[in-house]
Order: structure tokens, then C-alpha cells, then sequence
């Protein structure tokens, strides 16, 4: 029985992003070698002027993809944006350190690293409610830096990208421009601490041995001869 014209459309999409095929006018523009992490739609911390406070970030680093503030997991390196409304004085960006901990005004040390974003701000409406009246606190998170996957060889964005919300195999090599012309789409490796598993691209996209379209995990390797 031959496929239905929706299918064959897809599947020549799929491929078109994979093996880096311009798909339109847009597509024929030169792309950047470094990799671009997903922006955030996190809001940034005001100060009583009005203006942005930034956060302190290693170099290099870029903006987070939205999370669900119920479910991930904030570690450390995460920068966090902290915003207590009319209260400028509490209200800035925040970068968790090694030890899981950052620090406040007037309330001190605080730990951050295990908890979700909603857990957070729990934490710091308890704590503040000793020195503020009703205090309104939203966590929100700017950038990450505690989770992250790498993809390197033959596609066209290698690098480290955010690991913000589940990913496959697939859906990373598509962020990462596609698979370059001569591309071994057959053994594509996933490096997993000491586990090597296999990606067969060509399987994949046709729908076939799905299994091994993975979800990636924190400090996997995609390598991609």
C-alpha cells in the first residue's frame, strides 16, 4: 500500500532539516558555528528605576528555553531571576553556586540547588514573611548552566546545548542545523558516561527500530562522523 501524500510531505521535511537542505529563502543564509540555546520567556528583574538588573553569567553562557517551574530541578551554575513585587531591594538575578547555596539581604544563605522554581519561591515568601508584610515572590529561571548535552562532528551547530525540557536524539540533531553532506547517518554515537549506544538516522526517519530515538540526558555526547 503505497504512504498517503501528509506522510511522504513530512518525512521530506524531516529530512530537509536533518541533512541541512534549504527549505526556504531564509535557509540559503550562512549559519553561525556556535551553537544557539533556546531563548527564555522568563522575565528579567527590574530595579526600583525601572531598569534590568542583569545577572552575573560565565561567559559564553545564553539564555534558557521556558521550564516548568512545578518540575525542573535547579542546580548549580543555574542563573535564577528573583522578583519581590514593589520590593526593589529583593528583587535581582541570583547565580547558584557550587555548593547549591546564594544569599539574600537581611535573610542570608538560601538553598537553591534540588528545588524547583515553585518550591523556591515558597521558600523565600516563608522567609521574607518575617520581615515583609504579604510578600509576592516569583523565581523564575534566566539561564542554565547545571544541565547541559553536547553534539560534535559532521552537523552543521556543533557544540553544548541547554537541557531545559526532554529532548530525543532527533530533535537534538535538528537544533543543531541538521547532518552535514557527508554525514555517517548510519552510526551516529551516543556517548553516555561509559555506555556507547547507537542512533541509526535512516531508521528513524523511517519510522522503523524507534527505540533508539532516546531521550538525552545531562553530559551525553552525540557524535555524529
Amino acid at each position: 500500500m503505497r504512504e498517503g501524500v501528509s506522510s511522504i510531505c513530512w518525512k521530506a521535511i524531516i529530512m530537509a532539516l536533518l541533512l541541512g537542505a534549504p527549505v526556504s529563502a531564509q535557509d540559503n543564509k550562512k549559519v553561525d558555528d556556535k551553537p544557539k540555546e533556546v531563548s527564555s520567556g522568563s522575565s528579567t528583574p527590574l530595579n526600583e528605576k525601572g531598569n534590568a538588573i542583569q545577572p552575573t553569567a560565565p561567559a559564553g553562557s545564553g539564555p534558557a528555553a521556558p521550564v516548568d517551574p512545578k518540575t525542573y530541578i535547579i542546580g548549580p551554575g543555574d542563573v535564577l531571576g528573583i522578583q519581590v513585587w514593589k520590593e526593589p531591594e529583593f528583587t535581582r538575578a541570583v547565580q547558584i553556586r557550587p555548593d547549591g547555596k546564594f544569599s539574600m539581604p537581611l535573610i542570608g544563605e538560601i538553598e537553591g540547588a534540588g528545588m524547583t522554581p515553585e518550591q523556591l519561591s515558597a521558600t523565600l515568601t516563608e522567609k521574607l514573611g518575617t520581615l515583609l508584610l504579604k510578600p509576592e515572590v516569583m523565581v523564575s529561571l534566566q539561564q542554565v548552566e547545571s544541565k547541559k548535552f553536547y553534539i560534535t562532528g559532521e552537523v552543521n551547530r556543533p557544540g553544548a546545548y541547554a537541557l531545559v525540557m526532554p529532548i530525543t536524539v532527533l530533535e537534538a540533531l535538528i537544533n543543531a542545523g541538521g547532518l552535514r553532506e557527508y554525514a555517517n547517518q548510519k552510526n551516529i554515537i551516543i556517548m553516555r558516561g561509559t555506555d556507547r549506544l547507537k542512533f541509526n538516522f535512516n531508521e528513524v526517519i523511517k519510522g522503523k527500530k524507534m527505540d533508539q530515538n532516546i531521550r538525552l540526558q545531562s553530559g551525553d555526547y552525540i557524535i555524529v562522523k
